[in-house]
């Protein structure tokens, strides 16, 4: 899976590397699940949109927090099929994290994968725009033959929620001694992230491999980074 990510590329390197207004933003060095994080979409490519990591179904009943969504399946599973069909994103990032190892009680290894360089790259992603229901209000007495009196009910549209899921595949061979899965990597040189933006469902089907291993590099990290609420430089050093 991919649970966690970096980017703290800066906002003008961003733009320049995808075409799109990232605005005022600051580093993160441990994108989590529930953030609010920049994420490209074929409706507004040139200005990056916040979505929340966690995606809900436009149909669901009450809030989700699907963070991944298995390339295998993507296409058939419900959470996911239309969004695949309609609303794919690009998620910026310049890392990703994986646990490894670790008996029971004695915790795992963070590492980081990127590229040796640290450019930023695009993960494939999902989004959705959901809609909370609204609270039904149980009528009795006069107010059921509607004599209530007037102001009582709520008139508030509920806020839409945008969310975005990121989708994961097999991982290549230096992913492999890390995890059992790893996100979809675009490659920009292929045309792969324009394909994902805007081809058919065939098209993006096909680009649900795992990145070749040659450029990325993965190296161990701060325990530091178990936690959604610490952020810093330091989490990416090694221990």
């Amino acid at each position: 899976m991919c649970g966690r990510y970096t980017l703290f590329t800066p906002a003008a390197d961003l733009a320049a590397r995808f075409d799109a207004d990232f605005g005022a933003r600051e580093p993160s060095y441990n994108c989590a699940p529930g953030q609010s994080l920049p994420v490209i979409t074929d409706e507004d490519p040139d200005e990056a949109s916040r979505m929340t990591w966690g995606l809900t179904p436009s149909w669901a009943d009450e809030s989700f927090d699907l963070i991944n969504a298995r390339a295998e399946t993507v296409r058939e599973k419900r959470s996911f099929a239309d969004a695949f069909e309609r609303r794919r994103c690009l998620v910026p990032a310049d890392g990703f994290y994986e646990w490894v190892g670790g008996d029971r009680g004695s915790g795992k290894t963070p590492y980081r994968v990127a590229f040796d360089d640290d450019r930023p790259f695009a993960m494939a992603g999902l989004y959705e725009r959901w809609e909370p229901p609204t609270p039904e209000t149980t009528q009795t007495g006069l107010d059921a033959f509607g004599g209530g009196s007037e102001g009582d009910e709520d008139t508030d549209d509920p806020e839409v929620v945008e969310s975005f899921a990121i989708v994961t595949t097999e991982p290549n061979d230096l992913v492999a001694d890390l995890h059992h899965r790893m996100a979809v990597i675009l490659d920009p040189d292929a045309g792969e992230e324009a394909a994902w933006l805007r081809g058919d469902a065939d098209e993006a089907a096909a680009l649900l491999d795992p990145y070749p291993s040659d450029d990325l590099t993965a190296h161990p990290v701060s325990t530091r980074v178990n936690s959604p609420s610490v952020d810093g430089p330091e989490l990416i050093e090694q221990p």
